[in-house]
């Protein structure tokens, strides 16, 4: 390659980032825009005759109407858009911002994010108590009454196939894994390949933990949401949704939305609320979204701190009388 044309591949190199550094900031400031529109429920004044646009949430009072489909379908778009992206941006930088000047906020918000996958995975972590003891029932029905059906309830009882109890065990599974997942981590219960992690200092060790929140946790949950979430839809709307529609060709699509709830078993008799797994697929992604926020603030804290802070106000569960820690596996 000449000389010229290598001056020619620097030079649109260089007007590349310049122009995404652009687009990232402009990003930024319109989702700053959005987000105070949001939160002040601002509304601009409309002329006499003139109506309101339609907004993301005007479906939550669902009527059938028009302009109802029309703003489920915008719900739909921003919710997987890089608009989403940027507010949950400016929401981060806000808050760390904010926590560098003052450190007691950044500890109630890493307080109240961690209480958060605490609660909820302590509630869910029951579901494995409840997937024994129905599994129990479904082997006396089976080979001690030899019934082929479980009746709960009276008046109108709900009756379905074993086959259907048997699958959603499937169902009780996947919220130990999806909604337990966050609370494990901050009980500090998943696996560590441990490198180099060990042999650092404290301070070292707290900037792997910040690195690894923005470039790991984060963008992997970024990218799985963009997808898990029109997977979602998907299976309660017709016509099907994709990541790469713009909002106006959704907006046409409006005309002919329905609600149409897919409820596939997997098999003839099975469990029919196949889209409960999807939803947990999306939950599961927003949390992990949540505590890769609360796992690099409180890094973050640490470092500043110092040795000191270390699991400062962490909320581990209390062992019995006799009860040993798990000690996780590292390599």
């Amino acid at each position: 390659m000449d000389d010229t044309g290598s001056d020619n591949l620097i030079v649109w190199i260089l007007t590349e980032m310049v122009m995404g550094i652009v687009h990232i900031f402009q990003g930024i400031w319109m989702a700053l825009f959005g987000l105070f529109k949001l939160v002040t429920g601002y509304r601009p004044t409309y002329a006499e005759g003139e109506s309101a646009p339609v907004t993301p949430f005007d479906w939550i009072g669902w009527n059938g109407t028009t302009e109802a489909k029309q703003s489920l379908m915008q719900f739909v778009y921003y919710g997987g858009s890089v608009e989403f992206f940027f507010i949950m941006l400016d929401l981060f930088l806000i808050v760390f911002i904010a926590g560098v000047f003052f450190r007691p906020f950044l500890w109630r918000v890493v307080r109240v994010l961690e209480g958060f996958a605490n609660t909820v995975g302590r509630f869910f972590a029951w579901a494995g108590l409840l997937m024994v003891l129905q599994q129990v029932i479904i082997v006396f029905m089976q080979r001690i009454f030899t019934r082929p059906d479980i009746v709960f309830g009276f008046g109108i009882p709900l009756d379905f196939d074993i086959s259907w109890y048997a699958e959603e065990l499937k169902l009780y599974n996947a919220m130990v894994v999806a909604l337990c997942l966050t609370y494990t981590f901050v009980q500090g219960g998943h696996v560590r390949v441990d490198l180099v992690y060990s042999a650092v200092s404290h301070r070292t060790k707290r900037v792997i933990d910040m690195f690894g929140s923005l470039a790991f946790m984060l963008p992997m949950a970024v990218m799985i949401w963009m997808y898990n979430w029109f997977f979602l839809w998907r299976s309660l709307i017709v016509p099907p949704v994709s990541p790469s529609d713009p909002l106006q060709r959704l907006e046409m699509k409006a005309r002919a939305l329905r609600w149409n709830v897919e409820t596939i078993g997997f098999s003839p008799n099975g469990f029919t609320a196949y889209f409960l797994f999807k939803m947990l697929m999306v939950a599961l992604v927003g949390m992990i979204f949540i505590q890769a926020w609360a796992f690099f603030y409180r890094s973050y804290l640490e470092w500043v701190e110092g040795p000191e802070s270390e699991g400062k106000y962490l909320d581990k569960d209390v062992l019995e009388e006799g009860e040993e820690p798990y000690d996780h596996a590292e390599f």
